[in-house]
């Protein structure tokens, strides 16, 4: 019953060593002089604003909302007021005695049903 089988690893062909070495992307040169021009204009702006800066002050733009935005904003202010009310009003042993109230209505789904070995 001998079988005649190769044990170690497998290997890949045309692979020394068992590494697979990946090759680097080169940068074009085209890329290189566009990154180049990018930060040097950035500079430039950089310091044009700072010297505009004491002369005049740009206006922030407005956002403005509609009118159904505003609507809805205040009908979540109002609720929330609301809500804010109510738990107000009840203390906290009141709120602890409605949940476990809540609690005992409960079916009993979820409950482990009792399992004994010995009668």
């Amino acid at each position: 019953m001998t079988e005649n089988f190769v044990s170690g690893k497998l290997k890949l062909k045309g692979v020394k060593d068992g590494k697979v070495k990946k090759k680097k992307k080169k940068k074009s040169v085209a890329q290189k002089n566009a990154l180049s021009d990018k930060l040097k204009s950035e500079e430039n702006k950089g310091e044009c604003v700072e010297e505009g800066r004491d002369e005049q002050k740009a206006p922030a733009p407005r956002i403005s909302k509609t009118k159904a935005e505003i609507a809805f904003m205040k009908a979540q202010q109002k609720s929330e007021g609301d809500k804010i009310l109510k738990k107000a009003q009840t203390s906290h042993k009141e709120r602890v005695e409605q949940f476990n109230e809540h609690l005992d209505n409960l079916i009993e789904h979820f409950d482990i049903p009792k399992v004994s070995w010995t009668k």
